[in-house]
């Protein structure tokens, strides 16, 4: 497994239709793990969560949370970000259709938009308190064997 990478190093990795799960805390300690859309941008995650959702009730009591991205297929790129969730101002309907176009296709952003209008959201902003990425390309694997 190679280590120590820079999110670069993965390719086109985070722009591909993979979902990300959060890692986030209820009060007891016990740990949540939620399927979300994201954007890299910048050097982290950006996600957008109803306000309403439990999520946004665990980061506004403990902003510390993980984020990680792996793929299933070879060569098993992953990155994953340990750091605090902060509440940003985002364009947030934009936001919406930039993940909806790349998860759903263009043809059914729009439709998700509007579906989602009326919810209220907030946009988070999760970048590296600590970063790890890696890869298995340097790994010769077949399944003959």
């Amino acid at each position: 497994m190679r280590k120590n990478l820079r999110p670069e190093d993965l390719g086109d990795f985070l722009e591909q239709g993979a979902c990300a799960i959060l890692a986030t805390r209820f009060r007891d300690g016990r740990t949540l793990l939620s399927p979300v859309w994201h954007e890299w941008r910048d050097g982290g995650f950006t996600v957008v969560i109803p306000e309403r959702d439990v999520k946004a009730r665990h980061i506004a009591r403990d902003p510390q949370v993980s984020i990680v991205v792996a793929e299933n297929a070879l060569p098993n790129r992953g990155i994953e970000v340990r750091g605090e969730a902060k509440q940003v101002a985002l364009d947030i309907p934009k936001v919406i259709h930039r993940m909806a176009v790349r998860y759903l296709g263009a043809e059914h952003a729009d439709a998700f938009v509007a579906a989602y209008a009326e919810t209220p959201c907030i946009g988070l902003r999760i970048e590296s308190g600590e970063l790890r990425v890696w890869d298995f390309a340097d790994e010769v694997w077949t399944l003959d064997d």
